[in-house]
């Protein structure tokens, strides 16, 4: 309840998972029939990055401001980045979209998109947003609890995003036990999990555990940006699970994962890698 997502908005970390999440429902739209998509861990929908909190980190600067910088991004990153300016269209960087706005910048009337979110002021805030939008709904609720009330949706189509801040110390396995109860009733949604790659060794049991769990097709992919280091508990780097991914995205990923290592990783602190690989197939 104390996370506040305006101090790392637009990090590398957001980079990597809104250009993920861009391309899934991307790959949404290519088919007419209307899909569905849940937000569990939504924030605020949008984050001013001229704010005191946002200019305080300045992570901004070494994510969304070194993409932008790039003169020739790869196509890969069309989606996210038309997402992106759609949200500041005059070319600047005052503002930049949360995962809520992402996915709703592609959905067609008849697709519908569910935000949830638990902390009391970012719930107003979202809600302020999205207010006249009758294809989003809100829930000020936590979200693996909206998790369990809104799937399978009517649509029988779509994904579910989730992302939580990862303040409690068994969130992978809170992640883990949601999506498997999910995945029963819903086994031909796409799931999409993001977390943080730090030391400690919990990564590794979390992918043990998906790998295990019965999920079907399950592909991880993830950026670090410098070394991990086991000592410390700093953001080295991120990762996304997918389950039931796109046909497409492991061949894209293959290209668009080197040039984000490449832009976005700290030479001066030892610089990163990237890697994906399948948990589990069908």
């Amino acid at each position: 309840m104390n996370y506040r997502h305006i101090y790392h908005a637009g990090n590398f970390a957001d980079v990597f998972k809104h250009a993920l999440l861009a391309l899934v429902v991307d790959y949404l739209t290519r088919k007419d029939k209307p899909f569905f998509v849940l937000d569990t861990h939504a924030g605020l929908g949008a984050y001013d990055l001229s704010a005191d909190e946002a200019q305080r980190t300045g992570e901004w600067r070494d994510g969304i401001g070194r993409i932008l910088a790039e003169p020739d991004p790869p196509e890969a990153l069309r989606p996210y980045l038309g997402a992106v300016r759609a949200l500041d269209p005059d070319g600047g960087m005052a503002r930049y979209p949360g995962s809520p706005r992402i996915a709703r910048h592609f959905m067609r009337p008849g697709d519908r998109l569910m935000a949830s979110e638990l902390h009391p002021e970012d719930a107003a805030v979202l809600k302020s947003v999205f207010a006249r939008d009758r294809q989003t709904k809100v829930l000020e609720l936590d979200g693996y609890t909206a998790l369990k009330a809104n799937v399978p949706p009517k649509e029988r189509r779509g994904l579910v995003l989730m992302d939580p801040p990862f303040e409690q110390p068994d969130e992978f396995s809170a992640m883990v036990r949601a999506l498997t109860a999910a995945y029963r009733k819903w086994p031909t949604g796409i799931y999409g999990l993001w977390y943080p790659v730090k030391g400690g060794g919990v990564v590794p049991a979390f992918h043990g555990e998906l790998a295990t769990a019965g999920l079907g097709d399950v592909l991880v992919a993830e950026m670090t940006v410098m070394p991990v280091d086991e000592t410390t508990n700093r953001l080295n780097g991120t990762g996304m699970v997918l389950i039931n991914p796109p046909w497409t995205l492991e061949d894209t990923l293959h290209d668009l994962l080197p040039w984000l290592t490449r832009v976005l990783g700290r030479a001066d602190l030892g610089g990163g890698g990237w890697r994906l690989a399948w948990l589990s197939r069908k």
